[in-house]
């Protein structure tokens, strides 16, 4: 009779103890699978978070990398601050001080020449080396380079004209119309050096700003997206719908 009662008792502790190893691995896997789900959930957000212009790489990583990159990423600052200081300062010359090209650049080799022709001359009579003038050359390599490079973009710039004579895409038409239009309207209020200044502070500082605030304005770009999204619709409706387009295939063909 003892022996009856104790294996009852034995098989119970085991299937406790069976149930607790089961109970453990049930419970270490729906922890696994809720924080799978959780990584899950995390990675769809992070999926579904706008960003401008479409980039899924950093501002540094779009923009080529580099010392390019660096230079406009004000990784730097001291030698962007000292380009920018330069650009401003040829800005006020030219535009302020109403200084003119040729002027500058007859006055700095004037000043140049005259200095080293000096010092040279200096250097014979207290039997000092005269100075080591660098020789300067343009190298092939990189002129071919920034050649193939401005060929590329200005038959691009023809291509996309030429596409646009055609009359296929009218959206690309409208936004290349409203870009030389804007164009057109700075162009009045300013001049070219002024303008290009403009250019050259907002290319220069934009980008930067952008990479410190690119969730803020991630955000804003969505939302005026969607509104333009909108707008474009309603236009598309009530005046795009309207343009007969079968006789312009008839005409093709």
């Amino acid at each position: 009779m003892a022996e009856h009662k104790e294996e009852p008792v034995a098989e119970s502790m085991m299937d406790k103890i069976s149930d607790k190893f089961h109970g453990g691995g049930d419970s270490s896997s729906s922890s696994s699978d809720s924080d799978d789900e959780k990584k899950g959930s995390a990675a769809g957000v992070k999926a579904k978070i706008y960003r401008l212009f479409g980039r899924e790489k950093p501002v540094h990583a779009v923009l080529g990398g580099g010392k390019p990159a660096d230079l406009v990423l004000w990784r730097n600052k001291k030698v962007s601050g000292g380009v920018l200081a330069g650009a401003t300062a040829i800005w006020l010359l030219f535009e302020i001080m109403e200084y003119h090209l040729l002027t500058l650049v007859g006055h700095c080799l004037i000043l140049s020449l005259a200095t080293l022709f000096l010092y040279s001359n200096v250097c014979i009579f207290i039997h000092k080396s005269p100075p080591n003038i660098p020789e300067v050359k343009i190298p092939e390599d990189m002129t071919v380079n920034i050649a193939l490079s401005l060929r590329h973009e200005i038959n691009r710039g023809f291509f996309t004209l030429r596409e646009i004579g055609h009359g296929r895409d009218l959206k690309k038409f409208l936004i290349v119309i409203g870009g030389l239009w804007v164009l057109s309207v700075l162009g009045s209020c300013c001049n070219f050096l002024t303008l290009s200044y403009i250019v050259f502070v907002m290319l220069y500082t934009v980008p930067v700003l952008y990479e410190k605030y690119d969730d803020k304005v991630d955000a804003f770009g969505e939302k005026a997206m969607i509104e333009l999204k909108k707008y474009y619709a309603i236009f598309e409706e009530k005046v795009l719908s309207k343009i007969p387009k079968g006789a312009l295939k008839n005409k093709k063909h």
